[in-house]
């Protein structure tokens, strides 16, 4: 316990999911938490988004570990008032450590319309990128920066989308995208000390995957798959014999990177995606 002891950790998506998951599991460890999120719905997604009730229950988790939180209602496109939540959030909780651009949407589907691309893009890689630009005049002197990419992003060729649809390429561009911009920014910011690496997970088991119109994708032969159907298809991903990621899974590797333990890690691109990628024979 204690790794990350009296550091700061501003998270986006905090609401639930991944986002809930790094903010109560670096609370535990003894940090502090400035939880973002829009907790409103997207039009183009067929998936309900985080409530405000999602975000008033991640600051009940937090609180119950004993360590302080701030919150606040910002989508990740609005740069001034991501701007002005961070300025707040910093100003209350007296500093920041570590800062994870945690907020994303999946929209998939060849029957989406080019919004789902926009959309995607919008929040999975301007967001990323407007939450670390604002954060960078308050970051200290041995900053962590951990970039939430995906499996996805290491796939080459994105070429046709197929089934997955305009939205299905706006995630992989996203993602793709965010690995070079990780390896440039890490080289910046290594002479002040600061550091950036991003986590790249298979399939978590959030709100995001578990949803029936992403079901259907891997079961098009169901008129309505179930869960169990979904994780059945989701299994033939990995090497290993799992469905999918618990989000503590991806924690675990989050306070690594949070923590001193990491001090000398900067511009890498973790994979934790249960043998994914070797299975399709990216090295």
């Amino acid at each position: 316990m204690g790794r990350v002891e009296g550091k700061v950790v501003l998270i986006t998506g905090a609401a639930r999911g991944q986002g809930r998951s790094h903010a109560v599991r670096l609370a535990e460890e003894g940090a502090d938490i400035i939880a973002l999120d829009a907790c409103t719905d997207i039009e183009v997604a067929q998936y309900p988004m985080a409530t405000v009730e999602d975000l008033k229950e991640t600051v009940r988790l937090v609180e119950q570990t004993g360590r302080r939180i701030f919150s606040r209602q910002v989508d990740v496109r609005d740069r001034a008032e991501l701007q002005n939540a961070i300025d707040d959030g910093v100003a209350e909780l007296g500093r920041l450590d570590v800062v994870i651009p945690n907020a994303g949407i999946s929209v998939l589907g060849p029957d989406r319309p080019i919004t789902a691309f926009t959309d995607t893009v919008d929040i999975n890689l301007v967001g990323v990128i407007n939450t670390i630009h604002a954060t960078l005049p308050h970051l200290s002197e041995t900053a962590s920066v951990i970039v939430v990419g995906s499996m996805v992003g290491l796939i080459p060729d994105r070429g046709d989308p197929g089934p997955m649809g305009p939205g299905g390429l706006g995630y992989s561009l996203a993602k793709s995208t965010l690995i070079q911009y990780v390896n440039t920014l890490a080289l910046q910011l290594a002479p002040s000390g600061r550091r950036v690496n991003a986590i790249h997970p298979t399939n978590v088991d959030t709100d995001m995957i578990q949803n029936e119109s992403v079901w259907r994708l891997f079961r098009p032969d169901l008129e309505h798959p179930t869960r169990e159907e979904g994780n059945a298809s989701f299994a033939m991903i990995h090497g290993m014999p799992i469905p999918c990621l618990d989000p503590s899974d991806v924690s675990h590797a989050v306070v690594y990177l949070a923590s001193d333990e990491s001090r000398y890690v900067t511009g890498n691109q973790f994979k934790i995606d249960a043998g994914a990628l070797l299975k399709r024979g990216v090295w």
